[in-house]
This record gives structure tokens, sequence and C-alpha cells, in this order.
């Protein structure tokens, strides 16, 4: 009996595509939103359209607007369903090691030589990639199965200088939850916890009273 070894780009790509994303239909939704950081607590409200742009509203407090703003934009940055071929088509793959806990690692070539990953489960846990001239690494420790895909649960991550090697900033440790509105899965909650120098700083992001729209929001 032989086995068909899976290709390195094979096995990428069915972690990629079982990442949780929404779908053609999405028709975004408001949330109320309650940011605490430190001793620090602002509410407003946030709409996400179903182009997926972030608003923010009723902040006064420009850092405070900024960092929801921040938070809004990565939610559905990473919810958008884009083919394999239309991210990964000018790279290519390659095996690289397989670690303790049975994540292959995947090196790659082409437009993102230097950034590698790895697959384990069929979810992608590790990620090293260069962006904006930053090596950003993040390890995913446990995930959300949706039934049609699966969403990061804990994780965290990491910056680093591409030419040093040299850390940037702090680590940050993220935990996020899910609930399910309608059909779609929606982030109703993240907390970061970033140390730096010693120092614990955490921000909590929640969002509540999660609509679905059903009229489009007049910017």
């Amino acid at each position: 009996m032989t086995v068909t070894q899976l290709s390195a780009q094979e096995l990428f790509r069915a972690a990629y595509e079982n990442r949780y994303t929404w779908n053609k239909n999405f028709p975004g939704y408001t949330a109320n939103i309650t940011f605490k950081e430190d001793d620090k607590v602002f509410t407003g409200k946030v709409i996400i359209s179903a182009n997926l742009k972030a608003e923010v509203l009723d902040v006064d407090d420009e850092s405070a607007k900024q960092a929801i703003h921040g938070q809004a934009w990565e939610i559905a940055i990473h919810r958008i369903r884009r083919s394999f071929e239309d991210t990964h088509s000018a790279n290519t793959f390659s095996y690289g090691k397989t670690d303790e806990t049975g994540a292959v690692e995947l090196l790659m070539g082409g437009k993102a030589k230097g950034d590698k990953y790895k697959v384990r489960n069929n979810e992608v846990c590790h990620v090293h990639r260069l962006i904006h001239g930053t090596y950003v690494t993040i390890d995913t420790f446990s995930s959300h199965d949706t039934g049609e895909g699966y969403l990061s649960h804990t994780y965290d991550s990491v910056y680093h200088d591409p030419k040093t090697g040299e850390q940037k900033g702090g680590r940050s440790e993220f935990t996020d939850e899910y609930e399910k509105v309608g059909e779609y899965f929606i982030l109703n909650r993240r907390e970061i916890r970033t140390e730096t120098a010693g120092q614990v700083s955490i921000q909590e992001f929640v969002f509540s009273d999660i609509k679905l729209l059903v009229e489009p929001v007049a910017a």
C-alpha cells in the first residue's frame, strides 16, 4: 500500500480554506462597544458595513476611537473570503520541519519568500510574515470549531526587526470569544494582554447587542 504525500501547497491550501469566513451575503452589523484599557473605560457604537468597512460612533476620546477602529478593521479583514489563488498564486510552498506537537512547517518562496507557516490538524497554528517592513510572528494555542471552519481562540503575537532580529515592543496575548448572530459568527469579546519591560497592560473590547444590518447604513 502506498501513501500519497500531500504537496506542501495542498496541505496549506486545505488549512487556508478551513478558516471561518463570512459569505458574500454578509449584511454587516451594528454593536455597542465597551473598551477597557487598564483602569479607563470608553463606550460607543461600531458599524461594520456589508463591504466590511468599519466605523466607530459616539467615542470622543481620539486614541480610544482609533484603538476600537483598529480592532473593528482587524475583525472584518480576517473574515473576508478570498480564494487561495487570489492570495497565494505568486507564492511557492515547501516542507520544513515537523515539531514535537505534530505541527508541519511550510516555507514560502516566490513573492512571500522568507515567510513561514505551521499547520496542525488542518489549521494554521503559526504565522511568521513580513508585514509593512516588520516580521510578525503569531502562534495559535486553541481555536473555536464553528462547523463551517475554525476561528482562533487564544494566540499571541510578537514583532521583530527583519534586519537585526531584535524584538520590537512587547509580546501580546489574545483571547477571542464569538457568538452566532443569525447565520454568522461574530466576535463579542477580545482581551489583549501586552507585557513590555515587565509591565502588563490589558485591553478589553466587549461587543454587545450585535444586530445584523437589514437596510444599508448611510455613512
